[in-house]
């Protein structure tokens, strides 16, 4: 299971760092952060699913969209097929997202 923390009106990446210190039991594979306008979202990763590319935040390609996820998308094999003719997926990850084009 995964850990998510953020923090939101603020850029306080020193805090989120501190939160995902204590959520390593979490997700001892990976960690990751992203830094927006006035908004730091954090996450510590077990790995189970795209082990080599799943890391999270996942970033839609033109970095206007993100994502953060704890748990697993059962169904995320359909839901990818049915988006391949509108999107182009970067990982094999059940959470990746990608904007279709023109979005």
């Amino acid at each position: 299971m995964c850990g998510i923390a953020g923090c939101f009106g603020t850029n306080d990446t020193k805090t989120v760092r501190r939160m995902l210190d204590a959520l390593p039991h979490r997700g001892p594979d990976d960690r990751g952060i992203y830094e927006g306008r006035d908004m730091v979202l954090g996450h510590t990763r077990l790995s189970i699913i795209d082990v080599a590319k799943g890391h999270q935040p996942i970033l839609a390609e033109d970095g206007r969209l993100g994502i953060i996820c704890n748990g697993e998308i059962y169904n995320h094999h359909d839901i990818r097929r049915r988006l391949l003719s509108e999107s182009e997926f970067r990982t094999k990850s059940d959470s990746e997202m990608d904007s279709p084009q023109g979005v």
